[in-house]
């Protein structure tokens, strides 16, 4: 905690529907908890209704402990209270955790400029060069990402894309400790449906683009999408809001925003544009509402990433000239179309696409580059334990647009990875199954497919990326498709 809280203070930030009890006074000495276990003296309980779990079934175990209040949407009945707990009842208690956790760290948010991105692909890389275009700038700087989250250059483990809300404040709240004036951090359809950034203030929020995902979360496609649109729905006047209006929800999602409405486009007439100039693997010569730079990315999905970027910096107040300049000195993100060649003159990328439509903007994005003189082998697989439906179509994709296909284990958590390879399987035509192997190692997967290329081949490692493990039956094994394809390739 970053300063001292009266608990006055506090509660403030919440409106209760009803109180039972006293309402404690005075400097708060305890903590913030969402985790029952953890809850004890002077401490605050929040229950909230989880996805696996329900933190109002453990209220009564909080007897005895010294806890001072519990907020919560359901009253324990009176002869399950302690009778020296305060229980607050709220309308919604994961809301209330957001506005509390804000609250309980100082309300960090508002004290930097914090820029949200959300969609399905591109969150990761569009928040890290909003951060690193920031530091470049010569502000110091924050990130919250699927990646790694950093405080100015400290690298601070990812578990989530979007964090609870208690972990989200305490590091904004180390950003402001540690003088920072920018944040950049993905918001992800689970933590906006979930209201994990409720009580966070945005300076402006970007969408990205809207593609099948998390269907095993959501249910629908347009719940999925709602849940993105949630974000804009909540940003302040102040924000703005920025939206790639290629993508058909673009403008879906700025339909009631209170903020001023942006919008960028690598295809059409738009506040920022975009347009490849030329590319190859290794870089893309870009026009950016008419000025020309020279960037280090390959691909159209990226080209209209950079555009969100250069749009965002600007809207932020930063030059427009400098901010020319600085993207030309931007890195790709590890594990996002991060290329390795052989001394054979074979090329791999790696990338974390692990979606139809990314699968889709990796192998376009090398086709175009490459062209049909050279071929292209895909190495994918899907996650066990997530939307199925989409298996059959990433191995569609896949093979519709490469020259061989090779399906292989991804992470398959709790499901049998041959199970998983076969649900992809009966996405393929006859004529796609005869390009498809399928093998089951990813090692394995990885060397067939560099053992088949031939000088000029591009080989695509797509699904995990910056990942450097493998998540099998709740084990996660050390696996790294850069180490393994460094391996394959004979480099270093």
């Amino acid at each position: 905690m970053s300063a001292a809280v009266t608990f006055e203070t506090l509660f403030s930030a919440i409106k209760p529907v009803e109180i039972a009890g006293t309402l404690p006074s005075g400097i708060m000495r305890g903590q913030l908890r969402q985790d029952s276990r953890l809850a004890g003296d002077a401490d605050v309980f929040v229950a909230v209704r989880g996805v696996n779990a329900d933190g109002h079934k453990f209220i009564p175990t909080l007897n005895g402990r010294g806890v001072a209040a519990v907020v919560c949407e359901e009253l324990p009945a009176p002869d399950m209270r302690d009778d020296n707990i305060c229980y607050v009842r709220v309308a919604d208690s994961a809301e209330a955790l957001g506005l509390l956790a804000s609250r309980f760290y100082g309300d960090p948010s508002h004290k930097l400029k914090l820029v949200g991105v959300t969609g399905t692909n591109g969150k990761t890389t569009t928040a890290t060069l909003i951060y690193e275009m920031a530091r470049l700038e010569g502000c110091r700087a924050g990130l919250l990402s699927t990646v790694a989250n950093y405080i100015e250059g400290e690298m601070i483990p990812a578990t989530h894309t979007t964090p609870d809300p208690l972990e989200l404040n305490s590091l904004l709240a180390r950003m402001v400790e540690a003088g920072c004036s920018v944040a950049a951090m993905e918001v992800s359809s689970h933590a906006a449906h979930q209201k994990r950034i409720a009580g966070l203030k945005f300076a402006g929020g970007v969408f990205t683009n809207l593609t099948r995902d998390h269907l095993d979360y959501h249910g629908t496609f347009e719940a999925y999408r709602d849940a993105k649109k949630l974000f804009f729905d909540n940003l302040p006047e102040s924000a703005f809001a920025l939206t790639n209006i290629d993508d058909r929800n673009g403008m879906i999602m700025l339909q009631n925003t209170r903020a001023r409405r942006c919008t960028y486009s690598i295809r059409s007439i738009a506040d920022f544009t975009g347009q490849i100039v030329e590319q190859d693997l290794h870089g893309t010569l870009l026009k950016l509402n008419g000025n020309e730079v020279h960037t280090r990315f390959t691909g159209r999905y990226n080209a209209c990433n950079l555009t969100a970027v250069y749009g965002a910096c600007l809207l932020m107040g930063m030059d427009s000239e400098a901010t020319l300049v600085n993207m030309s000195r931007l890195v790709p993100v590890a594990g996002r179309f991060q290329t390795f060649r052989s001394p054979e003159g074979v090329t791999a990328v790696v990338d974390y696409a692990h979606t139809p439509d990314a699968v889709v903007n990796i192998v376009s994005a090398v086709r175009e580059v490459v062209g049909n003189s050279n071929r292209i082998i895909t190495v994918v697989g899907a996650g066990g334990n997530r939307d199925k439906g989409k298996r059959p179509i990433m191995a569609s994709e896949a093979a519709r647009l490469s020259d061989q296909v090779v399906l292989t284990s991804d992470n398959p958590r709790f499901e049998e990875p041959d199970e998983i390879i076969r649900d992809m399987e009966a996405g393929l035509t006859p004529e796609d199954a005869k390009r498809t192997i399928s093998i089951t190692d990813r090692r394995q997967a990885i060397r067939t497919a560099v053992a088949l290329a031939h000088p000029g081949d591009v080989i695509i490692i797509a699904g995990k990326g910056h990942e450097d493990y493998q998540e099998i039956k709740g084990v996660k094994h050390h696996f790294d498709d850069r180490e393994e394809v460094e391996a394959a390739l004979g480099i270093n």
